[in-house]
């Protein structure tokens, strides 16, 4: 989320909102791949000197080496922005600029090195550059054809206004960094977020279940198997009572065995004197 924030901040122009929340994002996710975005946005914020420390304290090694080319063409604008043109000429003579391979930053960076050729007055070195850029340029992603046009003479009637535009928005240009969500990273997070989602709603499940279990007076539902012994045992104590009711009528008999005609018990009278005593006397 905040990477897509900072992104859609940094499209529209919103400088200080997309550094603030690009840099929570690279706090969070220990990632430096929106560095160029960064110091672009400090560039426009007219803090050109915060663009190139950015840069410089980039890991380039590290980098990916779109970002690391696009931070390069950053830095070197911010050396035009303080006056350092023929510093920003140096920065940018690098061996990506001359390699026969064509990668996605290629006419870029060469469109960025015609431009600050231009800037010192090498006007020929800048035309060709703008050549080769455009060379390399199939998706249309640079203006070169129309700078290389320029630097001709040549002005297509009703081009003027779009020709203006399209230089505003070539490399080297505050707001012009290629800037792109991480999709893999992005991917990873989706599947994160959904892997928790599924176990909050596992456990919401289990609390419905747990929930079904109750009865509408609020109370448990005893388990059948539960419910079936506690029956046995209630049924062991019946059959306890009764063997007891008999016991008790066998102890009335016992009783009655014990006693004599008169109805009292056989035994030592009031005096202690046992029966056999009295007959004597």
């Amino acid at each position: 989320m905040r990477e897509a924030v900072g992104l859609a901040a940094y499209h529209a122009g919103e400088w200080q909102s997309a550094i603030a929340e690009l840099r929570t994002y690279h706090r969070m996710t220990g990632l430096q791949s929106h560095l160029a975005v960064l110091a672009d946005c400090e560039r426009a914020l007219g803090r050109p000197e915060r663009a190139i420390d950015l840069f410089r304290g980039a890991d380039r090694e590290k980098l990916d080496q779109a970002v690391a080319i696009e931070l390069l063409i950053v830095a070197a604008g911010a050396r035009g922005d303080l006056g350092q043109k023929d510093a920003a000429v140096a920065m940018l003579q690098v061996r990506e600029l001359t390699t026969d391979a064509t990668e996605p930053w290629t006419a870029r960076l060469r469109y960025a090195y015609a431009d600050a050729l231009l800037a010192v007055g090498r006007r020929e070195e800048a035309r060709e550059w703008f050549s080769r850029a455009s060379d390399v340029d199939t998706e249309g992603e640079t203006d070169a054809a129309e700078r290389l046009l320029e630097l001709d003479g040549v002005v297509i009637e009703g081009d003027e206004e779009d020709e203006g535009e399209e230089i505003a928005a070539g490399p080297g240009t505050p707001g012009a960094v290629p800037a792109s969500p991480d999709a893999d990273l992005t991917g990873a997070d989706t599947d994160d977020r959904d892997d928790e989602v599924d176990g909050d709603e596992d456990d919401r499940d289990e609390d419905d279940r747990d929930e079904d279990d109750r009865d509408d007076d609020g109370t448990t539902e005893v388990p059948a198997a539960v419910r079936d012994r506690v029956t046995d045992d209630l049924a062991d104590d019946e059959l306890t009572d009764a063997r007891a009711g008999e016991l008790a009528e066998a102890d009335d008999a016992t009783d009655g065995e014990r006693t004599g005609s008169g109805g009292d018990p056989v035994g030592d009278d009031e005096s202690g004197a046992t029966g056999k005593d009295v007959e004597q006397r």
